[in-house]
């Protein structure tokens, strides 16, 4: 099984290629992280072109897509959730999505609570709350930096890092498409981990950019 990941629900593009095989664990074929979070329709085909190169390995072999679903910035998260659809449906193969801050706390391999933050702009952040890498106890939610605290709990990702003071900060700060690829390959395989989820954006706010209401009427005087 070939497994291509990507995540755009942060300030990283990061894509990544994982081979499967029954009784052995994931192995990681290639792997692109690029921090750009104004270009992101610019940077993820070339770097999934980059990653299947470096691999060698063609579009048409592949098993499965993997895809960050957010929560995250609107334009950011849509592109990699538009390309992973499209490529689902050319190739014909399953799209699994992950939620972004289930990659991140997946990615820490840590076995005591603690919680995922990442920039949600607005002086915000998307948080949510762990027992363990893998099991997810409140969340994802957003809000300000003080909601996501919790005393005593060490706080991991971008949105923990911009705000040293009220959540400390430490690593993984940006996801990893290797991290999401092992979730998808570890629940297919019949593992315990996060949940796969369908390829639907997980929006927790409206988009800023509104659709223009009608014209108002102009009553002459």
């Amino acid at each position: 099984m070939l497994v291509l990941a990507f995540d755009t629900a942060t300030a990283a593009v990061t894509v990544a290629l994982t081979e499967w095989a029954p009784g052995q664990g994931p192995r990681l074929r290639a792997e692109s992280k690029i921090v750009d979070r104004r270009r992101h329709a610019e940077v993820l085909v070339p770097a999934i072109s980059t990653v299947l190169d470096e691999a060698q390995v063609n579009r048409s072999e592949l098993s499965a897509i993997a895809v960050g679903v957010g929560p995250g910035p609107y334009t950011g998260l849509r592109v990699g959730l538009v390309t992973a659809r499209a490529l689902g449906a050319v190739l014909k193969i399953p799209v699994h999505g992950v939620c972004t801050l289930d990659i991140l706390a997946w990615e820490s391999r840590r076995t005591e609570p603690f919680v995922v933050a990442t920039d949600a702009r607005r002086k915000e952040v998307y948080w949510a709350r762990y027992d363990s890498a893998g099991v997810r106890t409140a969340g994802p939610a957003v809000g300000e930096p003080a909601e996501a605290a919790e005393p005593g709990l060490p706080a991991l990702g971008e949105g923990a890092l911009l705000y040293p003071g009220v959540l400390g900060g430490e690593s993984p700060v940006l996801p990893s498409a290797a991290a999401l690829a092992e979730i998808v390959v570890t629940r297919l395989s019949g593992g315990e981990g996060p949940e796969l989820l369908p390829p639907v954006p997980l929006y927790l706010r409206k988009p800023d950019a509104r659709e223009p209401g009608p014209r108002k009427r102009v009553t002459p005087r």
